[in-house]
């Protein structure tokens, strides 16, 4: 009798949404296995089985999928009747960083066709492998096992940058309804590629009976994120900026005049809306984010309130995105009964002192 609540497998288990997810689900008593290219850069894993391996190769999709038993046997060959599916899959691999990542316009073609890649693997490892416990495909295995009680629930995690652009030039009124998406216009290829994610996971759902849970993430963001290198969002680089300067303060660049807006959502609630989405029946699409919007110009303020440093601002040309968004809730409201309850200074607190945590071992690794 198996100790373990139910089994998931985490795809993106090394970036930071991904591995927050997995201390999630261990927490609730899940047997995890994580897969991704690297092991996460700023804590130890706590998945019970994690796979370093490239999700764009159809074989490792297809490896990763198969539940071989509780003592871990990704790289084990075990008899063909006694491999299940997992009861859930969280997909987060996706290749993606800020702003200066997505929109400089020389990574596009890298991000649609790495994340283009991966949905495309998992969904059609997955319709093939579930084929197998019916009989649909006898040539895939030999043997002829009994057709799943409950096909793998998957989880997809999209993004607000799927939203369409016409929708998001008032900097002070965004429409980022999930009935707002048609006609699509996104203002990047990693919405526009977010986009025919969504509809690709939609369709698997409808035509081959794969359950699926689809959520549009704004902006999130906490500890153990991406806080230097060129990949980190807007409240990690500020952070770091501001924790950089001297006690008596000092002065950051700021993109652009500072006055688009977004709003931004602590990690935390980020599991757990997704958590509680995967528990639903309710498909979506659906945001998962907060409705508290600011202007980067009062993001900045926000981190040196916490920071205890008075911080002017030097604005800068940069890559900007659109002037507006904001997350709409009344949909998750609805459905789920679940809404934001972490104020944006409350987040930014936890997050400034991780990043400032980070600089000061870095630099007695440094000297």
């Amino acid at each position: 009798m198996s100790d373990y609540k139910k089994t998931a497998l985490v795809l993106g288990a090394g970036g930071f949404i991904g591995s927050h997810m997995v201390k999630q689900l261990r927490s609730e008593g899940y047997w995890v296995r994580g897969v991704d290219l690297k092991h996460p850069d700023f804590s130890e894993t706590e998945a019970n089985e994690f796979i370093v391996g490239d999700l764009r190769e159809v074989d490792t999709v297809r490896k990763s999928i198969q539940f071989k038993g509780e003592q871990g046997n990704y790289y084990n060959s075990v008899p063909y009747e006694h491999i299940r599916p997992f009861d859930e899959i969280y997909q987060f691999a996706a290749d993606m960083g800020g702003a200066g990542f997505i929109f400089t316009g020389e990574n596009d073609a890298d991000i649609m066709h790495n994340s283009a890649s991966i949905n495309l693997n998992l969904l059609e490892e997955v319709r093939k492998f579930n084929a197998t416990f019916d009989g649909e495909m006898k040539a895939y295995t030999e043997c002829n096992r009994p057709k799943l009680d409950q096909p793998t629930k998957i989880f997809y995690s999209s993004s607000a940058c799927m939203y369409p652009e016409h929708n998001q030039l008032d900097p002070d009124n965004p429409d980022c309804r999930e009935e707002s998406a048609y006609p699509a216009n996104p203002d990047s290829e990693y919405g526009w590629e977010k986009l025919f994610s969504e509809r690709l996971y939609l369709t698997y759902s409808r035509n081959h009976g794969i359950p699926v849970r689809v959520a549009r993430y704004h902006n999130i963001f906490g500890p153990e994120g991406t806080w230097e290198g060129g990949r980190e969002k807007a409240p990690a680089a500020i952070c770091r900026k501001v924790a950089h300067l001297p006690e008596s303060g000092g002065a950051i660049e700021v993109w652009g005049d500072g006055l688009q807006t977004r709003s931004f959502l602590f990690i935390d609630e980020c599991i757990e809306a997704t958590r509680r989405l995967m528990d639903s029946d309710f498909q979506g699409p659906v945001n998962i984010g907060s409705e508290e919007m600011v202007t980067i110009n009062q993001l900045v303020e926000t981190a040196a309130k916490v920071s205890g440093k008075t911080v002017a601002k030097i604005h800068i040309d940069g890559p900007l995105g659109v002037r507006g968004r904001n997350s709409n809730n009344d949909l998750i409201r609805e459905k789920l009964g679940w809404d934001y309850s972490q104020s944006l200074e409350e987040g930014i607190f936890k997050t400034y002192y991780w990043i400032k945590s980070q600089i000061e071992v870095k630099d007695k690794v440094e000297v």
